[in-house]
Formats: C-alpha cells, sequence, structure tokens
C-alpha cells in the first residue's frame, strides 16, 4: 500500500522544505513531489495524480485561489482534495467557497496537519466507496433494462454503502427520506444511509403508493404514520419509529385528503385513514386543547 499520495506547492524553499519534513514522520503518507509555483502545480496535478495538494496561496504568477479554480473548471476528472496552507487567514472564507477541503495556518503544527491528513483519507474512502456504489447501480439499471418485461415498475432495493462496505436496502425498511444538497439519506429505524442522487429521482423510482411526499425535501412511508402535529405555523408528521417530519402548506391539503376517515379500506393508502391528527383546530370560538408538546 503506497498511502495518500500528496503534493506540496509552495514558492518558498523553506516552507517546501519545512513540510517534507512534517510529511517525511507521517504515517502513511507518499511525498509525490513538490511545486514551486502554481503553473508548476497544474501539470504535476495532471501528471501525478497526486490524493491531496497542499498549496500555498500567495506566490507570483498563478495564486493558489486560481489554481483552485482551474481545478475545478476539470469537470469530470479526478480532482484531489486541496489543503491551502498560508500565514493569512483572511483567505479563509474565499478558500471554502471555492471548494478548499481543509485550510492550514502556517506554521504548520504537526498535530493540525496529521488531524487534516485524517479528514483527507475518511473524505476518500466515502469518494470511492460511492464511485463504486454508483457503478453497481448502473450495472443493475442496465440488467433491468434487457430483454423481456421488467418484472415491476418500482425499485424494491437500493444500493447503500456504509462502513462494513456495499449491501442493499429493502425499499419496505425504509421509513422517511430527507435531501441533502445532492444526495438523499434514506432513514431505516436508528439508522440512516446516504447516497448520491436527487429526491426527485429518487421518487420516480419509489411505490407513490407507498411514500408520499410531504415536502420538497422529504418523502415518507405512508404506512408509518401515525399523526399530524401543528406547532404554531409548523406541522409534521409524526411516524411509528417517532421521528417527526415537517410538511410543506403546498403538501398539507394532500395529506389531510389521504387521512380523512372518508377515505376507502381498500384504497392504497387505506392505513392512513386511522391516523388521527393530535392537535385538530379548535372549534370556533374555544381555544385550543392543550400545548402543542404534550403528547
Amino acid at each position: 500500500m503506497t498511502g495518500l499520495r500528496i503534493l506540496i506547492v509552495d514558492d518558498e524553499p523553506l516552507a517546501r522544505r519545512r513540510l517534507e519534513i512534517l510529511l517525511r514522520d507521517a504515517a502513511g503518507v507518499q511525498l509525490v513531489g513538490a511545486a514551486a509555483d502554481g503553473l508548476m502545480a497544474g501539470r504535476m496535478i495532471a501528471e501525478l495524480t497526486p490524493d491531496v495538494v497542499l498549496l500555498d496561496i500567495k506566490m507570483p504568477g498563478m495564486t493558489g485561489l486560481q489554481v483552485l479554480a482551474a481545478l475545478a473548471d476539470r469537470g469530470r476528472e479526478p480532482t484531489p482534495l486541496v489543503i491551502l496552507v498560508t500565514a493569512f487567514d483572511r483567505f479563509a472564507i474565499e478558500a471554502f467557497e471555492r471548494a478548499a477541503f481543509d485550510y492550514l495556518l502556517k506554521p504548520v503544527e504537526p498535530a493540525r496537519l496529521s488531524a487534516a491528513l485524517d479528514r483527507a483519507r475518511a473524505a476518500l474512502a466515502d469518494r470511492a466507496a460511492a464511485a463504486r456504489a454508483r457503478e453497481l447501480e448502473e450495472i443493475l439499471d442496465n440488467l433491468r433494462e434487457g430483454p423481456g418485461p421488467p418484472r415491476d415498475l418500482f425499485d424494491r432495493d437500493l444500493w447503500i454503502v456504509d462502513r462494513s462496505g456495499r449491501s442493499s436496502l429493502a425499499v419496505s425498511a425504509i421509513d422517511w427520506v430527507a435531501a441533502e444538497r445532492d444526495y438523499v439519506r434514506l432513514h431505516s429505524g436508528a439508522r440512516s444511509f446516504l447516497i448520491r442522487q436527487s429526491i426527485g429521482a429518487l421518487a420516480a423510482r419509489l411505490d407513490p403508493r407507498a411514500f408520499l411526499r410531504v415536502h420538497r425535501s422529504s418523502l415518507v412511508r405512508a404506512d408509518r404514520i401515525v399523526g399530524l402535529r401543528h406547532a404554531g405555523a409548523r406541522s409534521c408528521v409524526v411516524l411509528s419509529t417517532g421521528a417527526e417530519v415537517a410538511v410543506s402548506r403546498r403538501h398539507m391539503a394532500a395529506l389531510k385528503a389521504l387521512t380523512s376517515p372518508r377515505k376507502a379500506v381498500g384504497s392504497p393508502h387505506a392505513a392512513l385513514a386511522a391516523v388521527r391528527d393530535p392537535y385538530p383546530p379548535s372549534p370556533p370560538g374555544q381555544a385550543g386543547g392543550g400545548e402543542p408538546g404534550q403528547r
């Protein structure tokens, strides 16, 4: 095992030498090279494909922030994690806005460098696992689209990745789903799993008779809903697991229609007909019957 492949970029020879010494004493790292300016850094990153770049900000010609912007323009090419190294903390906000992974102040302390590299290892491991999961997902999609009609219109299992590796999660075990930027988090009992997919794309793969859209950023499994709760202007559904998921005004009317006792027993959402709102609106002229927080 070669360890974490690192490239140093700094126009000051003494600064490069100090980082080289610190990395020499660090476990599980491999110094693949050192660049003295931004232009050289761009060429070496393309040739050496390091995992991590320790990048100075203030350099003549092409600054570290410009190097970072150039890496972002590479699109789908493998991009190293960039840890910016500088004597000026005023660059921190701009650095993170440009998607720097971490930020170290000179003189770099060994413990701080070690912690940053540990986080980089974990991030790279998650990135690799997510890529493998996407590859498996594509293979399965291709198999589903092969000769012969599909057995089901909607997915019964989803591929997930956790510390134990790759495995499939039964859709029936999912309690609710929350959007997190380009990912969705699947909540199943006391555990949760992150997969790279938009919530809209995932909703198209799930049976709409089983999962309800209660918010632009969340789906819930219909048979997990045990109640509706209102607290001021906020409304949420209460699940059998104890979780409470916010409901937007846009989706509340549809949800209440599904929970109406007039729903037919044989309808797809018949289980919701028995759901009672623990905090229904008070009749005209009467005060509310209790604090929203009391169950």
